[in-house]
């Protein structure tokens, strides 16, 4: 994904300030407005960093409230920051948006482009609010979310859905708001001229008052109802809303009685969204309902290697087998280890290794992982080779007890935060550097004998089940 060494700096730094923005300012908030900005070019010799959001409306929003937060962070992260700007996206000041026109929020009209001209770049850019890596190609599909995919591609096809609206349903980071994405650019690839609009439901709540005040309804209601696609995130966000539930169930009624199409993802069912109206349940219940379940262990290592496509660094198997195996709450944290591990393995020139992993991704680790023991791992280790429990502390070299206690160190590093002198002590004491070599030696083994690693392979799934 990145290009230079600039783009990865500037990416490792937008990460930690994006990160200490979502505790300052909570989840909902940065998820609304920080979450969308896209990194532009900096550029040294007058120290101007660009900051990109989708729309004019969010872009103005942005600089409203957050801008001297933005310009503080960054330039106490890269001290050759001077000012920050934040602008639309130059390939989206001319897409469909909502926005602030003077003093009344409305709906900008969507530009037209004739079939005839359309590219399939420009199709993928009348998708306005759309985040242009979010697309079914890089969509990575397994037991747990192929049932959701299917549905979002019929979507997106050309042929009239036999269900509408589509309700997307997964907890945070599964990859709901992705598929929401992705069904856009297909519709609008498939449709050239389309109108289609992107956006939350905290956002919609925000535009549907701004023209209630504005007295600035009813061309509100016109040209919401006149795009062909509607993609609303976070529904769950409208709970409580009365004013702004039975507008929006108004629009869902136009758009589905137009034979226009409806998604909107949650990270509950419908049933579950406390302070809803019964006919709004309804209408969102009426379609089909979409579950994204959590991703398994042989989806988030096809998630690495997908990712690892666009990168030339060099990550171990042992390393992904690691990362799948410990990052299991959602696949956006999974995805983000991976990319800071290559960034600081970039960015350093150090090989990534699982002791790089370790030492760099701690907080994301520790928050994943279950608590196992040195004790747990040992017992198991010991059931699973038949030897007895106190061979982990002793002295003896034969080859059938050496290998299960290396066995048992290696787990022990890879499953555990303890260090290498804290493993060696609960093996009788034994040096760091016994463990050090265990650790590499059971890795090389991995590698080139399937006997180990079928051993190994199993060992961690009992360990973490």
């Amino acid at each position: 994904m990145f290009e230079d060494q600039e783009a990865l700096d500037l990416a490792a730094d937008w990460a930690d300030i994006s990160q200490g923005l979502k505790k300052d300012l909570g989840p909902q908030l940065h998820s609304q407005w920080i979450k969308p900005i896209q990194l532009g070019s900096f550029c040294k010799d007058t120290g101007t960093l660009d900051l990109f959001l989708p729309t004019e409306f969010s872009a103005n929003w942005v600089a409203d409230r957050f801008a001297d937060r933005l310009s503080l962070a960054w330039k106490i992260a890269r001290g050759e920051v001077r000012q920050v700007r934040i602008t639309v996206h130059p390939r989206r000041r001319a897409l469909p948006e909502l926005r602030l026109n003077g003093d009344a929020a409305q709906l900008a009209p969507a530009t037209q482009i004739a079939p005839s001209a359309m590219t399939p770049g420009m199709a993928e850019a009348l998708a306005s609010g759309l985040d242009a890596s979010l697309t079914f190609a890089e969509f990575v599909t397994g037991s747990a979310n192929v049932l959701a995919c299917n549905a979002a591609q019929r979507m997106a096809a050309q042929d009239t859905p036999q269900f509408s609206p589509l309700y997307l349903k997964a907890s945070t980071g599964q990859g709901k708001t992705h598929l929401l994405h992705a069904i856009g650019h297909a519709y609008a690839a498939n449709r050239p001229g389309t109108r289609i609009f992107y956006c939350s439901a905290e956002r919609f709540m925000v535009e549907f008052v701004q023209a209630m005040r504005q007295n600035e309804m009813l061309e509100f209601k016109q040209r919401l109802r006149g795009f062909d696609l509607l993609l609303v995130d976070d529904i769950q966000f409208i709970i409580g809303k009365a004013s702004t539930q039975e507008e929006f169930l108004h629009t869902i009624d136009a758009l589905l009685t137009a034979g226009k199409r409806l998604v909107v993802a949650a990270d509950r069912a419908p049933q579950a969204l406390d302070g809803v109206e019964q006919r709004l349940l309804s209408r969102l219940s009426m379609g089909l309902v979409a579950d994204i379940q959590p991703a398994d262990i042989e989806l988030r290592r096809k998630i690495l290697e997908h990712r690892l496509q666009r990168f030339s660094t060099h990550v171990p198997a042992d390393v992904i087998e690691f990362l799948a195996r410990t990052i299991n709450r959602n696949v956006r944290e999974l995805v983000g280890g991976l990319n800071k591990l290559i960034a600081y393995a970039q960015l350093t020139g150090q090989p990534v290794s699982l002791q790089l992993a370790e030492e760099q991704l701690t907080d994301i680790l520790s928050a994943n992982r279950r608590r196992i023991t040195i004790d747990e791992i040992q017992r198991t280790v010991c059931q699973f080779y038949r030897v007895d429990r106190t061979e982990m502390a002793s002295k003896r070299r034969a080859r059938a007890v050496v290998r299960p206690r290396q066995v048992a160190m290696y787990l022990a590093k890879v499953l555990t935060p303890r260090s290498y002198p804290e493993i060696g002590r609960k093996f009788g004491g034994r040096d760091h550097s016994t463990v050090i070599h265990a650790v590499r030696l059971i890795e090389e083994l991995r590698a080139r004998d399937a006997e180990m690693d079928g051993d190994v392979r199993t060992l961690l799934r009992q360990l973490e089940d």
